[in-house]
C-alpha cells in the first residue's frame, strides 16, 4: 500500500469554507444517528475526533451528549467554537493530535468520522491503543471510512470490514460493518463503512 499524500490540515482550514470540503454535512450523520438508535445510546459523554466544521459534535450536543470535540488544526477548532457558541451549546473544544494526546478524561463513545482513514498505516496500532485508553470499560467506537468498494483515485485510504476487524481486534469487538456512502458535498457520494466497535 503505497502512502496516501493528504492536505496540511491546519492550511486547508485556513484557505477554504468549510461548507465547500468534502467531508461537510450539516446535520448528524445518518449513519451515526441510526447507530447510536441501534446502541439505545442517547447521552452520556462523547468525544468526537477530528471535528473538522465541528458540525457533529453540535448536532450531538443537541441531542444532551456531553461533547468534547478535538481536530489537528487550530483554525477549525476556533471556526467550530465560534459556532457552538452562537448556538449556546457547551462544547468542550481542544486542539489535539490524536497519535500524540493530551487528552486525560474517558469517554463513553468516541466518534471517528474521517480522522482514521487519513493516518499513516504505521500509525493504526497506535490510534487503536490511544483510542482504547480513551474509552471507559465496554465504550463504544463508531468509526466511519472509505471503503474499499471507493473506485477514485484521490482521498483517504479504504478498508474492508475484515481489515477493520484485523486492526483493531486487539482491543475491541467488531459489532457492526456496513457499507454506506460518505455524506458530504462530493458527488456522487463515496462509498464508505460504519463501524461499531467496543472496547473489550
Amino acid at each position: 500500500m503505497t502512502q496516501r499524500e493528504f492536505p496540511n490540515w491546519e492550511a486547508l482550514y485556513q484557505e477554504q469554507a468549510v461548507e465547500t470540503m468534502p467531508w461537510f454535512n450539516p446535520s448528524l450523520d445518518p449513519d451515526i444517528e441510526s447507530a447510536l438508535l441501534n446502541l439505545e445510546l442517547s447521552n452520556g459523554s462523547v468525544l468526537d475526533l477530528g471535528t473538522g466544521p465541528g458540525t457533529q459534535a453540535i448536532a450531538l450536543a443537541e441531542r444532551g451528549f456531553q461533547v468534547m470535540a478535538t481536530d489537528l488544526s487550530e483554525t477549525a477548532i476556533r471556526q467550530a467554537a465560534a459556532k457552538a457558541n452562537q448556538k449556546g451549546l457547551e462544547i468542550s473544544f481542544q486542539q489535539d493530535d490524536i497519535l500524540n494526546s493530551r487528552l486525560e478524561q474517558s469517554f463513553d463513545l468516541i466518534l471517528d468520522r474521517g480522522c482514521f482513514h487519513v493516518l499513516p498505516p504505521q500509525s493504526r496500532s497506535t490510534y487503536v491503543q490511544i483510542v482504547a485508553n480513551l474509552l471507559k470499560p465496554n465504550g463504544y467506537l463508531l468509526l466511519k471510512c472509505f471503503s474499499q468498494e471507493e473506485t477514485r483515485e484521490q482521498g483517504p485510504y479504504r478498508f474492508t470490514p475484515e481489515e477493520i476487524q484485523q486492526i483493531f481486534k486487539e482491543r475491541f469487538n467488531l459489532r457492526l460493518a456496513q457499507q454506506t456512502v460518505y455524506h458530504g458535498t462530493l458527488d456522487p457520494l463515496p462509498k464508505a463503512l460504519l463501524c461499531i466497535l467496543e472496547k473489550h
